[in-house]
């Protein structure tokens, strides 16, 4: 649990910094917490704004990703061209292959899809031990989420503290738009994941992605065959 001079912590970033660029934001951070701000990125269109910011302001944050081995072709195309266009380093967290083997050898390649609890038993294995490790002895984790993407989502604060992972957790883009991410994009000629031109506007494993149809919400494509679950992976409870 986060101690009352933590809550203090929170509720103080979240005043001063309720209207600041995310640039200035990040730059205070890094110089806050030296070598203790990481951002983890999917290459979503949402991440790779944030990559983009953090590229060209020159901001000292750590970037990393989970592959979990059951990433598109077009997210790895996506990865590649970010590398290209912005020269950065980004470290790579992959499930530990001990657990991946117990899990296929027991239940198969496509146990996710006979139980929410075989379900996240390989996100659990594929996304979650892979983030604890690249949390481990950090103190910001900086995300892509936005509040238009989910009800879990929409009462989310721009700086939380998770209790889960130990450490704050700043979301720069929590109020922006989806035309507010489109037009960075565009405007800064940003390299985009070619599936959101597609219907898919959530990307994460290949087997439990769809595109959505008219009318469904921003994470229909996510599981899309689990009715009542929460459609998030454990990488970023509610509770947090």
């Amino acid at each position: 649990m986060m101690s009352e001079n933590g809550g203090k912590t929170i509720a103080e970033l979240n005043n001063k910094f309720s209207n600041s660029d995310p640039e200035v934001v990040l730059k205070k951070l890094s110089e806050t917490y030296p070598q203790q701000v990481v951002f983890s990125s999917s290459f979503g269109l949402e991440d790779q704004v944030i990559t983009d910011i953090i590229s060209t302001s020159g901001v000292t944050v750590e970037v990393f990703t989970i592959d979990t081995g059951r990433l598109f072709p077009e997210t790895y195309k996506t990865w590649q061209r970010t590398l290209e266009k912005y020269n950065i380093s980004i470290k790579v967290y992959y499930p530990e292959p001990a657990l991946l083997e117990e899990m296929l050898g027991r239940k198969g390649p496509f146990s996710f899809y006979e139980s929410v609890e075989n379900r996240l038993e390989c996100c659990h294995i594929r996304k979650v031990l892979p983030l604890q490790r690249a949390l481990q002895g950090k103190k910001v984790w900086v995300t892509g989420l936005r509040a238009e993407q989910s009800e879990n989502r929409k009462n989310l604060s721009l700086f939380q503290w998770d209790s889960v992972h130990q450490v704050i957790k700043y979301n720069p883009l929590l109020t922006w738009s989806t035309e507010d991410i489109r037009r960075f994009i565009s405007s800064r000629n940003v390299p985009y994941n070619s599936l959101h031109d597609k219907g898919f506007p959530s990307i994460g494993c290949q087997p439990c992605t769809r595109a959505i149809r008219e009318g469904e919400n921003f994470r229909a494509g996510r599981w899309w065959w689990e009715n009542n679950s929460s459609k998030e992976c454990g990488l970023h409870p509610v509770s947090s």
